[in-house]
């Protein structure tokens, strides 16, 4: 879009819609007359398209520019169809853009149906708005708009899933040698992530992680020194009461923090 766009001539007619899921808001105006008729509400289906080519029919003007915010899916049906029979003529804008205009007509903190109408023709006045552009470009816009909200929605569970791995043992969610937080796509987050399942979210005691221990390939030399370090935990003064005291806090409790170093990962626990 040109810094300093061109102005419309006075009789060309400004078509306003605000889209909607069941009724679309419909303005029609120029520069001579001002507002032509009342701000009306047709349908999204195909009667509501019809009736508004009927009253672009009626007005008979030399031109027509339809200006219509640009809101997620709702106003694709009707832009298609429109740059189908008035091909060049639609405008779109952004909701940003509609908000900036209400907030220079003086009605930024009242927003209506009728007022994003006045703002979208002030906008189109003034010869702002972008093309519709080809069916490519649009499926590749709404391939970077999927792929963002997939990310935002993948953010959101990580930092569940790192609470949940902090609540069950304080300082799991960014073991030594992993950074500063632990990755939940390598091998040993998922290790992690399947230990935790399989102890169903709670903190397990030492009699499990004993078992556990002794059921894997090299059950002797792990076992004796996790029956080391529960008996060195055994005897510390803390009391043993939530997961909070699962990893032993003193030099003593090394066998519980290797169980989840990414240098062992071959432990069947993780």
């Amino acid at each position: 879009m040109d810094l300093v766009s061109a102005e419309l001539p006075a009789r060309t007619l400004v078509v306003a819609i605000d889209p909607g899921k069941a009724k679309h808001r419909v303005l029609l105006a120029d520069g001579e007359r001002g507002l032509i008729g009342e701000p009306l509400s047709l349908s999204t289906l195909r009667e509501g398209i019809e009736r508004l080519c009927e009253l672009i029919e009626s007005q008979a003007a030399p031109e027509t520019v339809v200006a219509i915010e640009a809101t997620g899916s709702l106003h694709l049906p009707w832009v298609t169809e429109l740059e189908r029979r008035l091909p060049g003529s639609t405008r779109l804008f952004a909701p940003s853009e509609t908000q900036a205009a209400r907030t220079q007509l003086g009605s930024r903190r009242f927003k209506d149906d009728d007022r994003d109408c006045a703002a979208l023709v002030s906008l189109a006045r003034q010869g702002r708005g972008r093309p519709v552009q080809g069916g490519t470009l649009e499926a590749l816009l709404d391939a970077v708009r999927h792929r963002r909200r997939l990310i935002a929605a993948r953010t959101v569970a990580r930092q569940h899933l790192h609470h949940q791995l902090n609540t069950l043992c304080p300082g799991l969610s960014a073991p030594a040698g992993h950074g500063r937080s632990l990755g939940l796509e390598t091998p040993t987050g998922r290790a992690v992530l399947a230990c935790a399942v399989d102890f169903a979210g709670r903190a397990p005691g030492p009699r499990s992680l004993i078992a556990r221990a002794q059921a894997g390939s090299r059950a002797p030399r792990r076992s004796s020194g996790l029956s080391a370090g529960v008996a060195a935990w055994r005897r510390q003064p803390t009391p043993r009461c939530g997961p909070s005291d699962w990893v032993a806090t003193s030099s003593a409790g090394e066998p519980w923090k290797q169980m989840f170093s990414p240098l062992k990962p071959r432990s069947r626990c993780c």
